[in-house]
């Protein structure tokens, strides 16, 4: 198998190897991983759903809707995947549209009005790329959810609970603390897209996995999240009740410590460390 680098010179696409961060996709993928609304109606109450973006129309692949947390009343949003065929195909596999992106940020902006905490819950490939969701505006709708959230004075949580894919998964991501389940991957660019671009050979996507760094160990220690969130032995999918018991605890956690900082130290901070999270750096 021969492909191009950058430069235009064939080189030959590296063996195949065994990689830890494509089985962390494939646990991340599994059929029976609790998707987020799972996780969010074993944790909150009174889950009050809105609909529509005022603009175009509701996005069956977007939920928002303010609930209570442990006596508080919060905003809650997550994408929707759907567990059966049709389900799959109403959620559009769990991918938004512009609408789904801009209806999360109308609700944002009610919880930020009325000072409720955000918490959002990330499970997708990425968002939709089709036509109509690029005639609609994809990227401005994205691009626009990235400024806001970044400007949002009540605290945010994001989890990132299965795959969290490039810009569709950071525009539901600008928040205080970002958080990731221990078998979950976050990534710029699915393994599968990679290798077909890098190789022309979408069979390796296990290297391309292994080259992004995309599993839970790798994403915290290149910063890109504050925390990674244990799961039940063998998957959150074994245990789908334990899982949601930990996710819960680690959102009291830092919710309670985001409540001790003031409105401007959550936009400052916010601002910083988003300024920042991508470093670069060389090995060898």
């Amino acid at each position: 198998m021969m492909a191009e680098n950058p430069a235009g010179k064939p080189t030959e696409a590296p063996a195949e190897v065994s990689s830890l961060a494509w089985q962390k996709t494939e646990l991340a993928r599994h059929a029976k991983r609790p998707y987020p609304m799972e996780f969010i109606q074993t944790i909150f109450t009174e889950f009050s759903e809105i609909h529509g973006d005022r603009a175009f129309g509701d996005d069956p692949a977007m939920s928002c809707g303010m609930a209570h947390f442990h006596g508080e009343e919060v905003l809650v949003i997550a994408n929707m995947k759907g567990r059966t065929t049709k389900e799959k195909v109403h959620r559009n596999f769990g991918m938004p549209n512009p609408e789904g992106y801009r209806k999360a940020l109308r609700a944002m902006k009610f919880a930020e009005k009325f000072e409720r905490p955000i918490f959002t819950f990330i499970d997708l490939t990425g968002a939709n790329p089709g036509l109509g969701a690029e005639e609609r505006g994809q990227a401005e709708a994205i691009a626009r959810n990235l400024r806001e959230m970044a400007r949002l004075r009540v605290p945010v949580i994001a989890t990132v609970t299965g795959e969290g894919g490039s810009g569709g998964a950071l525009a539901l991501a600008v928040a205080d603390r970002v958080l990731m389940l221990e078998n979950a991957v976050y990534s710029v660019i699915s393994p599968e897209a990679c290798a077909s671009i890098m190789w022309h050979d979408a069979t390796k996507r296990a290297l391309a996995a292994e080259a992004l760094r995309t599993n839970s160990e790798n994403v915290l220690r290149l910063g890109c999240v504050d925390a990674v969130i244990r799961e039940p032995v063998r998957g959150a999918q074994e245990d789908p009740e334990e899982a949601a018991r930990l996710v819960d605890e680690a959102l009291q956690h830092h919710l309670r410590e985001l409540k001790g900082s003031s409105t401007e130290e959550l936009v400052r901070n916010r601002l910083c460390r988003f300024r920042n999270i991508a470093q670069f750096y060389s090995e060898g």
